[in-house]
């Protein structure tokens, strides 16, 4: 459905006329659990469809949350721990992500792999089998149809650590018995003195000599042992793994091949510790954008389940029925309510009005055009913006708050609403009136739906 500016402006379909979420459509019916369902909610709401088929299909995944209420509660409740997997990935495809984006990742295929659990076991207690908008969903959640996904899932719950830091370079977020020579590295950066210890221990007892393994900034870590006892490692057999290094007065220092490797890995352990991780964050990083299908399909899956299950939370709240929705040109509306204004007066206590209307645009079931008068704070401005936004919700796939309404597909919603200039670009308050006027007559069509609000205000008596 086509909607310009102006009537996405007026009718205050994402935003209110103040610029706030709250006192718009989106924020009056949204009842969604995740980011990425809130997300799509709003794009459906901003491009509703023109096919009775696909918005019917919509309407099915709604009409089974509608009539099915544990698996919802159930699928929302696990829809809780779902992160942004699509943010996630994007920012790790750009480059610009990091570990905690790859835990998202992890934890939001785990509960997908939950929710498709919790479908598979569903059928089989219910009257009726989930439609194809919901199975569809489910099946791009469920890793066990998608090795990609699988391989991808199980390298990260494996490999990923619980305390993930904002930054790769700050390390610390690959777990332990990943990779060998990343635990090696960690040992000997957090547990040298436990690891010189163990070495210390082994050479003594290899030798039969007294001896202990020191450390200062000039020869790093080498033996040390007394000048008598250290007569037997100087000379055969001892002498080939024990290298002379110095000789004081009371002591003589040695040092082992084994030694001198320890000591240059434990000066480079940390760096070397951080370089294995950024490594292995880089390969996870490519295995995400090599199953970067799989996982955009099970983010949108999840956000498709999210936003069935919350407008079918949403029309049990606010009792919304479904739409008929039809190639004529009708619109039959009965017991019908505007849902931002009936949500605002049930809030201060008080009740909505539900109200009729009936126009056809071939002039068959009602008339094609419909004249509104009354006096003041009468309603007639919230009876207008009712009535297309009725058309915007049933074409988007949504339940409406009405007892009944049958539409025929509207291709183009046109909103004329209130006075204001434009005094900038030389227009008077009748002239941005005329102007925009003259555009919905010039681009309406015979499906269109047009809503206009006090046109000429102020230039006739009549």
């Amino acid at each position: 459905m086509a909607i310009d500016p102006a009537t996405r402006a007026s009718l205050e379909i994402e935003r209110s006329l103040s610029g706030s979420r709250e006192g718009a459509l989106l924020g009056a019916i949204d009842r969604t659990i995740t980011a990425s369902g809130a997300r799509l909610l709003a794009a459906r709401l901003a491009r509703p469809l023109l096919d009775p088929a696909a918005i019917e299909a919509r309407l099915d995944a709604i009409d089974w949350f509608v009539e099915h209420r544990t698996p919802r509660q159930r699928l929302r409740e696990a829809l809780r721990g779902l992160g942004d997997m699509a943010r996630a990935l994007s920012r790790l495809a750009l480059g610009r992500g990091g570990p905690r984006d790859l835990g998202c990742l992890r934890d939001g295929l785990a509960t997908g792999e939950a929710i498709a659990a919790l479908f598979a076991e569903a059928p089989a207690g219910l009257e009726a089998p989930p439609p194809a908008e919901l199975t569809t969903a489910v099946a791009a959640l469920d890793a066990a149809r998608h090795p990609r996904l699988a391989e991808f899932r199980r390298l990260l719950a494996e490999g990923l650590g619980q305390d993930l830091p904002l930054q790769a370079r700050d390390g610390g977020f690959v777990a332990a018995g990943v990779r060998v020579e990343l635990d090696q590295a960690r040992a000997l950066r957090d547990d040298s003195r436990r690891v010189i210890l163990a070495l210390e221990q082994q050479l003594a007892a290899d030798s039969g000599v007294a001896l202990k393994i020191r450390h200062n900034a000039v020869l790093g870590y080498f033996v040390e042992t007394t000048a008598k006892a250290a007569e037997p490692l100087m000379t055969a057999p001892l002498n080939a793994t024990f290298i002379h290094r110095q000789t004081l007065a009371n002591q003589v220092r040695f040092t082992t091949v084994e030694l001198a490797e320890l000591d240059a890995k434990i000066a480079q352990a940390a760096e070397r510790a951080l370089a294995i991780e950024l490594s292995t964050f880089e390969a996870w990083r490519e295995a995400a954008r090599d199953a970067a299908f799989e996982i955009q399909a099970a983010a949108e899956g999840a956000a498709r389940l999210d936003v069935a299950g919350g407008l079918a939370e949403w029309a049990g709240d606010v009792g919304a029925t479904r739409p008929i929705i039809d190639r004529s040109t009708a619109f039959e509306a009965e017991g019908a309510r505007h849902p931002v204004v009936e949500a605002a007066v049930k809030r201060a206590g008080d009740a909505f009005t539900p109200n009729d209307c009936r126009l056809d645009g071939a002039g068959v079931a009602g008339p094609r055009l419909a004249l509104v008068t009354g006096p003041n704070m009468a309603g007639k401005s919230t009876f207008l913006r009712q009535n297309a936004l009725l058309a915007v919700l049933a074409q988007a796939g949504c339940y409406v708050p009405a007892r009944r309404l049958r539409l025929g597909v509207v291709d183009r919603l046109f909103s004329r609403v209130g006075a204001g200039d434009d005094l900038a670009r030389g227009r008077s308050t009748f002239m941005v009136e005329m102007v925009e006027t003259a555009a919905i007559l010039t681009q309406a069509t015979p499906r269109s739906l047009v809503i206009l609000d006090e046109i000429g205000r102020g230039t006739a008596t009549y």
